[in-house]
């Protein structure tokens, strides 16, 4: 995999790409990161293994390895999508392969939670919008769609689609708190001063034994 990729971070407004789906209700954790590639040191090629084993079964046919999904960063999938294991990397892959949004029927509650904190969207809609949103993709797999966080809404030139997010993970993709790393950051400043105060971390020279 050859792709530079830009990992998501801050405030997350939305979506705009080529799209990729994955088509079948209740497809695991397992199947998206298979439990070997669980023994990895750091995620870093997670992404090249995303569907590791449906991938050898199909031998080049299946959809992330088809040439004109390769630049694809919306999922679109089915119902349960995530289910089974809580592993986090699952989301990891699909994230290091180049996903930065998922639409679906149905999340599994752990994995949907892993990929809040990843700064991937998971948005939802009713299994005839999905059917139809993959249906459309299959058809014409170049075409650029915008997924909108604010309005809801998923669309391409002559199709608009409402979608579904949490009120939580709504509110926190647009205002950035769901990336806990670049908030620490812009606090360096005031963090500093607190460290200064902690008796703990200061003034060890005045301490008598």
């Amino acid at each position: 995999m050859c792709k530079k990729l830009q990992f998501p971070e801050g405030k997350i407004k939305k979506i705009i790409g080529q799209c990729i789906t994955i088509t079948g209700d209740d497809i695991d954790t397992d199947r998206i990161i298979p439990a070997r590639f669980l023994k990895c040191v750091s995620f870093n090629n997670l992404g090249d293994q995303v569907f590791a084993d449906d991938r050898e079964e199909l031998k080049g046919s299946h959809p992330f390895d088809q040439e004109q999904n390769k630049n694809a960063s919306i999922l679109i999938v089915n119902d349960n999508f995530g289910c089974g294991s809580s592993r986090e990397h699952a989301p990891q892959a699909l994230m290091r392969w180049g996903i930065r949004g998922i639409i679906g029927e149905s999340f599994a509650e752990i994995f949907y939670g892993n990929c809040i904190s990843l700064g991937i969207p998971c948005a939802t809609s009713d299994k005839r919008t999905i059917q139809n949103i993959q249906k459309n993709i299959l058809t014409r797999p170049e075409r650029i769609w915008e997924l909108k966080i604010k309005e809801l809404s998923f669309h391409s030139k002559g199709f608009n689609y409402k979608i579904k997010i949490e009120n939580g993970p709504l509110e926190m993709f647009q205002t950035g708190r769901w990336d806990g790393t670049s908030q620490l950051v812009a606090q360096t400043e005031k963090l500093n001063k607190k460290l200064k105060t902690l008796p703990y971390l200061n003034h060890f020279k005045d301490v008598k034994l």
